[in-house]
């Protein structure tokens, strides 16, 4: 693959206002080769660490210490297994140590590269090593791109619930070189584009009709992907600068994610069953419906968002999930244990309609457990 491929266009830049801890968003191909000129430009560290993965090691990680070397900046490699299970403190504290190890003082920086589950574990890691370290964020996963890497949420799973345990800890660079979205499987863009969706589907409905017009191109790639990176990062930027700690606004973000991290959590982090992307539209069907269930929507924008889905081959219903039938009770524990449950009090974001979210922070359980058990029976679950 080349990444830096002279014919390609310019990078866009987003910039996330956060006073004197304000940072760039890049988006454009060849980022990875280019990283340690970015970098360099920035920060006045020279030694890193650099946190990966198995599967992302071989394609990116030679390219990114080639061109840290070329800056005069030493860095450290760690490489961790692939999977949402090595979100677990058995991975963290290695890669603490690892830091610490490899010297890093708070001039320098600890780099992610990978997709959201090295990005919120790197994060973490960066934010309590000598109580915040810098930390760079180079996501080569579309869900990372769109998402995890920007606003500072970072952490690991707990058995009893996702992201259950971290802390807020901003980056000072966000690097998204789409060239690196060539080397994914159908099955990882298509998770990551779940959450491109989202953001039309929160408060920005010409974003999401312009989605079903154009995600056959987003999904080729060029200057359309490009185009629905950059508006994610922008409406996510807005978002986080608004309401960095999540104390309002920003839980709207959580669109299909208290559904899809409690599907998560009752499939036990498998992604063979389940990945975070699919969770996620199953769980954005789930709260249109929910809505309409609850008479606060047309069920015609349920149908809309589940026909878009599934266009784009995500899944769109619980029934679809490979392996053991889930149990509504089980999922109802994972629900009780989200972040967002206030005094036993569950909060849901859910919708007037496409682009309308908003936060129900007092849904009753009794009508939650009533629509899952609904949505569980056979019929429902295959149900047009």
């Amino acid at each position: 693959m080349d990444l830096e491929n002279t014919d390609a266009p310019p990078a866009r830049t987003i910039r996330v206002e956060l006073g004197a801890r304000a940072y760039d968003i890049l988006i454009g191909p060849g980022l990875i080769a280019s990283a340690g000129l970015e970098i360099a430009l920035r920060l006045k560290g020279r030694r890193m660490a650099v946190v990966t993965d198995e599967n992302v090691a071989p394609l990116y990680l030679p390219s990114l210490l080639e061109s840290l070397s070329a800056q005069g900046i030493e860095a450290t490699p760690i490489i961790l297994p692939p999977g949402e299970k090595t979100k677990s403190f058995d991975h963290l504290v290695p890669v603490v140590e690892s830091i610490i190890g490899a010297r890093i003082e708070r001039n320098d920086a600890v780099i992610a590269l990978g997709g959201g589950v090295i990005g919120d574990l790197t994060g973490f890691a960066a934010g309590i090593v000598r109580r915040g370290s810098r930390f760079i964020q180079i996501p080569t996963s579309l869900l990372a791109q769109v998402d995890s890497s920007v606003g500072g949420k970072t952490g690991i799973n707990s058995p009893q619930g996702k992201n259950l345990v971290g802390v807020f800890h901003q980056p000072d660079l966000v690097l998204a070189d789409t060239s690196a979205l060539d080397s994914l499987s159908p099955r990882e863009f298509r998770a990551g584009y779940a959450e491109v969706a989202k953001y039309g589907l929160i408060d920005r409905p010409e974003f999401f009709t312009w989605l079903e017009a154009h995600w056959r191109e987003v999904f080729a790639g060029g200057e359309a992907r490009i185009e629905a990176i950059a508006a994610s990062c922008a409406a996510k930027a807005e978002v986080v600068v608004a309401d960095e700690r999540e104390n309002g606004r920003r839980a709207l973000l959580n669109l299909g994610h208290t559904f899809g991290h409690a599907l998560e959590a009752a499939t036990a982090y498998d992604s063979a069953r389940l990945v975070h992307g699919e969770g996620v539209s199953i769980g954005m069907v789930l709260a249109h419906r929910f809505s309409a269930r609850m008479n606060l929507a047309g069920i015609e924008d349920a149908e809309r968002v589940e026909r878009h889905l599934r266009d784009v081959g995500l899944p769109t219903r619980i029934g679809e999930i490979p392996g053991p039938a889930l149990q509504p009770e089980r999922l109802m524990d994972a629900i009780a244990q989200d972040k967002k449950v206030k005094g036993g009090q569950l909060t849901f974001i859910l919708t007037h309609g496409i682009g309308q979210s908003f936060i129900a922070d007092d849904v009753p359980a009794s009508e939650v457990l009533a629509f899952l058990t609904e949505q569980l029976d056979a019929k429902g679950a295959t149900r047009a």
